[in-house]
């Protein structure tokens, strides 16, 4: 997720230069281009890989590839960070600047935005600087078209100096033209002559001073002028690159110093200030971008453009900005609710059918009862219970959130939240990984590698776990049916929605809490800004977004919850069917955690089926079942009103029912989640400190709504 040098893609930099002698391709072809232009889209299409495009700025934060072949040669084409600049203000932009530059690929493709192409440009120049053979692709030109904006890409060309092809990568425009092109470039039919930046006679002077002795020293491998302008800005990142990948130490010369002392004289004698320089490089980038977007596009009076501003109107108004998204994840929580409970039932019964042919079989083969309860009314029931409870509503859910997000909806909710998360010390993007957290905690965390700062991005995977993922709505859901919704059976799953809604209201509002306290504390610093861009609103490709959804987010968290599953149902079996003395081992644990439960507004079966439910969530209320019968199988009742007689007789109220809804939202993440954060941090102390936090908040919460109640005596 960034936290280490192998997760923000600096590590598969690496591997990519290790890998270039052995690689089969013919042509190494670099893709770069700012977020949100279609770049991923234009590497899913050349390559055919089922990489995940979202329509949202930062989603590729590491170096993919793929291969493919055009006229008998065959092509790898490396996907780099989508970045706004390559002064490596970030680890994405030192990554991408870095495979550019010392990569040697034998094309770079830059992939800009037509309907915002003069803030492009400035990328698209930057590069220039930095190599010869660049080819310019245009995207999103059908975008272009509806809002009347007309670039004329045979005078961009000209201006550039490089060969420019318009395309509209979703619906396939261009593409082949786009091959056919990069062939031209690497094979050396099409030569290229990059347009070079004119800056101002100070900067042209300083950089004379340095320049011979950079082009000796780097052997010509890099743009002179380019490595000479970045080392008198004093840009370090670019002197540790040359170290480490051209194993140039120009810290350690002395003559380099003197040289670049000289330079910098240059500077300092015409009155301007060093720490500006950046400044003034930038502002000539702009001006040269402005110049040849004045020459090249045209625009018109679209109505489409008008749409897109009424509806920011709303949707991004401080009236109206977060009851509309308040609103919008409502209605997909309903209608997650709703849509899930047939094909739940139908998935359940059928795995449960196949359980009665695998007890059938064990039976016929005379195997001891005990290995029948440890592989099927342990392992696979677990695993099958799982598979029902999760799946359906997965499956409904990510396509509807994906939905938003290919719509373009995504980048609002940060825009909307930003205020509060920069209030709380954190990153607006937290937003949009909070937003994930609501399907998988797991997938919520991965998305945090969009985040470029590394201490906001351990604030987002600490807290991403107060949002309910969709392995705890279930116990929200049933819980709110039966002690909230009342006897509204005809409303009674917009009551619950309702219900839900509150949860995560809370579980929002307790993210920017404790982002705040961390900010305090363990992970003091200021929030760093970041450049939201807002993508034009875009019709949605439905059948994309499903085949997406399911295969590229629902059956990949659905393996990892059935990989965690399949062993906890073999440990809750055995815990429920070993007896000391009268009772089980589960008995007996849940009479010693009784007192601190009960503390709590719980009981220890409560407090035990959340332990037990640690490798996945879906299975809390099944073991829950079993403890209060006490019963040696994970079970579960015919309908919710049986559920709640259950409950009832086992000393239930509504503040049981409150305080286990809390204490759902509020505990350690599932056994999914933390291998996630595992993996992702690379770091035992975060991954304990992910664990203990929400644990901490569940406890404190619970312990207050329940001792607060008895106090007032109203429960």
């Amino acid at each position: 997720m960034g936290l280490t040098r192998q997760s923000t893609g600096t590590g598969a930099l690496k591997d990519t230069f290790a890998a270039r002698p052995e690689s089969p391709a013919d042509y190494v072809i670099a893709l770069a281009g700012n977020p949100n232009t279609g770049k991923s889209t234009v590497f899913n299409s050349l390559t055919g890989l089922n990489q995940h495009t979202g329509n949202w700025p930062g989603k590729t934060v590491a170096c993919a590839q793929g291969k493919y072949d055009y006229k008998g040669d065959r092509y790898l084409l490396v996907d780099l960070p989508g970045t706004y600049s390559l002064l490596a203000n970030s680890a994405e932009e030192q990554v991408a600047r870095d495979f550019i530059c010392f990569g040697k690929p034998h094309a770079t493709v830059v992939v800009a935005d037509a309907t915002c192409l003069e803030r492009n440009l400035n990328l698209v120049l930057q590069i220039m600087e930095m190599t010869n053979k660049v080819v310019l692709c245009v995207n999103l030109m059908d975008e272009a078209r509806r809002k009347e904006i007309t670039v004329d890409l045979q005078k961009l060309g000209n201006l550039l100096g490089i060969p420019v092809v318009g395309t509209a990568a979703r619906s396939g425009e261009g593409l082949a033209e786009l091959k056919e092109t990069m062939h031209k470039v690497v094979s050396g039919e099409v030569k290229t002559k990059p347009r070079k930046i004119l800056y101002d006679d100070i900067l042209e002077r300083a950089v004379a001073k340095i320049l011979p002795l950079v082009t000796d020293l780097t052997g010509g491998s890099v743009d002179g002028k380019w490595v000479a302008l970045r080392l008198i800005d004093g840009d370090q990142a670019l002197l540790d690159s040359l170290r480490s990948h051209l194993h140039l130490d120009l810290a350690g010369d002395k003559i380099f110093r003197q040289k670049l002392a000289a330079a910098r004289s240059v500077i300092s004698e015409s009155h301007l200030d060093l720490n500006n320089l950046r400044d003034s490089i930038v502002t000539s980038l702009i001006k040269t971008a402005e110049k040849i977007s004045r020459e090249a596009v045209i625009f018109g009076d679209s109505t489409r453009s008008q749409l897109d501003r009424k509806l920011d109107g709303i949707l991004t108004s401080r009236l109206f900005g977060i009851p509309a998204m308040l609103g919008l994840l409502g209605i997909i929580f309903w209608l997650t609710i709703v849509g899930a409970n047939i094909p739940s039932t139908i998935l359940a019964n059928g795995l449960f059918w196949l359980e009665e042919q695998l007890t059938f079989f064990f039976i016929r083969l005379g195997t001891p009862s005990w290995l029948h309860g440890m592989l099927v009314t342990g392992m696979y029931r677990t695993l099958a219970w799982v598979i029902s409870v999760m799946l359906p509503p997965m499956a409904i859910f990510f396509p509807l959130f994906t939905l938003l997000e290919d719509f373009g909806y995504l980048p609002r909710v940060a825009f909307n939240l930003d205020y509060y998360f920069k209030k709380a010390c954190a990153h607006g993007k937290q937003a949009l990984t909070m937003c994930m957290g609501f399907g998988c905690n797991a997938a919520g965390i991965i998305a945090c590698r969009i985040i470029d700062s590394p201490r906001e991005r351990l604030i987002a995977t600490v807290t991403n776990n107060f949002v309910p993922c969709n392995g705890r709505f279930p116990t929200l859901i049933a819980l709110a049916g039966m002690f909230l919704a009342g006897s509204a059976n005809f409303f009674g799953s917009a009551v619950a929605a309702l219900a839900v809604m509150a949860a995560i209201v809370l579980g929002i509002t307790t993210t920017l809490f404790v982002s705040k306290l961390l900010s305090r504390t363990v992970l003091k610093g200021l929030p760093s800004a970041f450049a939201l861009e807002l993508p034009p609103y875009r019709r949605p490709q439905v059948g994309r977004i499903i085949v997406r959804s399911i295969f590229d987010r629902t059956l990949y968290v659905l393996g990892r919850a059935a990989a965690v599953a399949a062993p906890a149902g073999l440990l809750i079996w055995l815990i429920a069917n070993i007896r000391v003395g009268n009772a089980s081992i589960l008995s007996h644990c849940a009479h010693f955690l009784s007192p601190f439960a009960s503390a709590l507004g719980l009981d220890g079966y409560i407090l035990m089926a959340f332990i037990l439910g640690l490798p996945a969530n879906e299975i809390v209320i099944p073991v829950l079942i079993m403890g209060y019968m006490a019963k040696g199988e994970i079970l579960e009742l015919g309908s919710l009103e049986q559920m709640r007689q259950l409950f009832l007789d086992n000393g239930w109220t509504w503040l049981t029912a409150v305080c286990m809804m809390l204490f759902s939202l509020n505990h350690w993440p599932c056994g999914t989640t933390l291998w996630t954060i595992r993996k992702e941090t690379q770091s035992l102390k975060w991954t304990l400190l992910s664990f203990l936090v929400p644990t901490a908040a569940g406890i404190v919460l619970c312990f207050i709504v329940a001792q607060g109640a008895r106090l007032l005596g109203i429960a």
